[in-house]
């Protein structure tokens, strides 16, 4: 099966905007992977002025969440480090068992590269209101605060963009739709241990795909 991968362009966050990015990028790719009959959700950034759906999915909300607080945790122990996440789509087949192989095997057929450089903040906002798009910090000066949170929120929205050009052009890889299934099965990883063994775990992960992903940047 050819998987086909989606590099996403690179964005510069500040560790508090790191939830709020990573919830409306991997929303945004799942809803658009999504399969069957959904409950589409609206959802209003905080930090900015862009609205992204979910797909209303409990379970999807909860995976991405538990794996969006192991990333934050890693990234505090790791500052001012660029970070990779990759968000993976497969199908799962069964197979004849042997002494070397699985009965159930994972198929991925479609990776998307999620890239942050994450920066420290001068001083970490000391708070912000459900009601403004904008986290107040007193030590950095609001024009440039401003001016560095736009080109933020530009860069995401080209980012949902590149998105979305993606899905409408990339269909024939995907499998076909099987009765009572709502979302394609996905995992997150990203570099939890150390940046070799991610590295190995993706090598795993083309020879089971039965090749190297064809990349779209």
């Amino acid at each position: 099966m050819n998987c086909e991968a989606c590099n996403l362009k690179e964005l510069e966050v500040e560790s508090f905007e790191v939830r709020e990015v990573l919830r409306c990028i991997l929303h945004t790719i799942v809803f658009h992977r999504a399969l069957g009959l959904i409950r589409p959700k609206d959802i209003d950034l905080e930090l900015f002025d862009i609205t992204y759906v979910q797909c209303g999915e409990i379970e999807v909300e909860k995976k991405i969440d538990d794996k969006i607080e192991q990333i934050i945790t890693w990234i505090a122990k790791h500052p001012n480090k660029k970070i990779q996440i990759c968000l993976t789509f497969y199908e799962v087949k069964t197979k004849q068992p042997s002494w070397f192989t699985n009965k159930i095997e994972r198929l991925y057929w479609e990776q998307w590269n999620i890239n942050l450089n994450v920066i420290q903040p001068t001083k970490p906002p000391v708070g912000k209101s459900h009601h403004s798009k904008l986290v107040v910090d007193p030590g950095e000066e609001p024009e440039e605060l401003s001016s560095r949170r736009t080109l933020l929120e530009q860069s995401l929205q080209e980012v949902l963009f590149q998105i979305i050009k993606f899905v409408n052009e990339k269909k024939d890889h995907v499998p076909p739709i099987n009765d009572g299934v709502i979302y394609c099965p996905f995992e997150i990883t990203f570099p939890s241990t150390s940046d070799s063994a991610f590295g190995i775990d993706m090598f795993k992960r083309m020879l089971h795909s039965g090749g190297h992903p064809s990349m779209l940047t």
